[in-house]
């Protein structure tokens, strides 16, 4: 099954895509246009309806937030039909250039992404500049080491990839470091901004509160971790003690790699940067 949906925010459009091949996607996810760009690029598997979307009226680059496969999918699929340039950070760059292993799951919900030559974006603060827009990289590691969202300062916009997916987030990825997200977390809220296009959940007005209670919950399970933790308490047992038995089903079919334990875990490293 395939979910098409087309959502204006003024000067915004989403293109929510979803993809399953027994009943309704397990997640949506958006690949943003905004004027002459467009900011990330949806799962392979629905590679025919995002270029279809584009069709009649091409964008003039990609800006991609992060390498994951909703996210880059389909980066290679629209540079080559359009003939446009794709930036992203120079991590995103390095993932790209070649395949990469992912997992089933994986596989069954976004398909696998196909090589492309990503153009590193300019060190910050350098604005990218376009015929329509000037946006702020602004690189935001936590969720993966290259992520990286966008702020449209003189509308109060920010793209922001997978900051946000929820203010009170049930499960962590592998390789997701929950200091680091905080950090992010922490510099993105220094800036200006109302609307907030996550590309799972899309808001357009009182955005930067959303992002606030986020970092408000991160703070405070990151400290009753390692509280606990200091009192002598091993990982697994802060597992049974805090995991309020949520989201069984994406931890099954993820095999482990999305679920509650990682955000212990997590919260138990040292920040990568």
């Amino acid at each position: 099954m395939k979910t098409i949906r087309i959502h204006r925010f003024g000067a915004v459009t989403a293109y929510e895509l979803g993809y399953s091949p027994i009943g309704s996607p397990l997640m949506t996810v958006c690949a943003f246009r905004f004027g002459d760009v467009l900011i990330d690029t949806a799962q392979a598997h629905m590679k025919e309806a995002l270029l279809h979307l584009l069709d009649t009226d091409p964008p003039a680059l990609v800006l991609l937030t992060h390498h994951h496969e909703d996210h880059g999918g389909n980066a290679s699929a629209v540079s080559k039909r359009f003939g446009i340039p794709v930036y992203g950070h120079r991590l995103t760059a390095r993932k790209l250039e070649k395949p990469f292993r992912i997992l089933p799951y994986q596989h069954w919900v976004w398909g696998k992404s196909s090589p492309v030559s990503v153009r590193a974006l300019p060190e910050e603060p350098a604005v990218i500049e376009t015929a329509t827009h000037r946006l702020l990289p602004i690189h935001t590691p936590g969720h993966s080491k290259d992520h990286t969202v966008y702020l449209d300062v003189e509308n109060g916009a920010l793209f922001s990839g997978d900051l946000f997916l929820g203010e009170r987030i049930k499960y962590f990825r592998a390789d997701e470091v929950m200091r680091d997200q905080i950090a992010s977390l922490e510099k993105v809220l220094t800036f200006d901004f109302d609307a907030l296009f996550c590309c799972h959940r899309p808001t357009p007005t009182g955005g930067k509160e959303k992002l606030r209670r986020k970092l408000a919950f991160l703070q405070e399970f990151y400290g009753t971790v390692r509280r606990m933790r200091n009192e002598g308490l091993e990982p697994k047992e802060i597992v049974n003690r805090l995991d309020r038995k949520a989201e069984r089903l994406v931890r099954w079919v993820t095999m482990g790699n999305a679920c509650f334990a990682n955000m212990v875990y997590s919260a138990l490293k040292d920040g990568s940067h």
